[in-house]
């Protein structure tokens, strides 16, 4: 059974990447000031950050800036785009030889902080979006909604998880594993401590889990 999504997928897919480099060098340009912009609008949020800080960042000509991002507003999206890109790959490929959906929860859950905590900043950049462009931020967490209830579906109809809403526990998912992060990796600056990641997986699998 498929999930009604609050959120208009066919909005999502008119969302793609629009400014691709046409050459290895300029990607390589591109993805100086991807990495730039990152850390400007992480340190200063989106308002307070600059072209020029950005530029200066990333050690390009702000004339360059232009020939591959139109506005403040457009680095901001593409970034967000492929901060959530990069993240969503990772996760898909890590999970990909998981012997059941539990196991694949538990590495799903450490790959998450695993990229949070080499990307300090996307906590800032996505606590940012909804001032800048509310739809941008209903596209950033759909698109995980997306994966995480076709995995959920799947193991609904295998029978290893006991049938729920499956767009409810996607979003419950996502939120436990954001304020784990946010408590240990951003705040504390420390891994995730085994104890709490095996409580919040308990707690998780006692809901969802076949019942006896």
């Amino acid at each position: 059974m498929k999930a009604e999504s609050g959120y208009n997928r066919t909005e999502n897919k008119k969302r793609e990447r629009t400014y691709q480099a046409k050459t290895d060098r300029g990607e390589a340009t591109r993805q100086k000031l991807l990495l730039a912009a990152e850390e400007v609008f992480g340190e200063k949020g989106f308002h307070g950050a600059s072209i020029v800080e950005i530029t200066l960042k990333a050690g390009v000509a702000q004339g360059t800036f232009y020939l591959y991002f139109p506005s403040k507003e457009t680095i901001f999206e593409e970034l967000v785009r492929e901060l959530n890109h990069d993240l969503r790959r990772e996760i898909s490929v890590g999970v990909s030889g998981a012997k059941n959906r539990q196991e694949a929860e538990e590495r799903g859950f450490q790959i998450f902080f695993a990229f949070i905590k080499e990307h300090r900043n996307l906590y800032r950049i996505v606590q940012e979006i909804q001032f800048v462009d509310e739809e941008l931020y209903k596209w950033y967490y759909s698109k995980f909604a997306e994966g995480y209830i076709e995995g959920l579906e799947k193991a609904m109809a295998a029978g290893e998880y006991r049938y729920l809403d499956p767009e409810t526990v996607a979003y419950a998912m996502i939120g436990v594993a954001e304020f784990l992060g946010m408590r240990w990796v951003l705040w504390q600056k420390e891994d995730i401590p085994p104890k709490a990641l095996s409580a919040a997986l308990e707690l998780i699998m006692g809901g969802v889990l076949p019942r006896q």
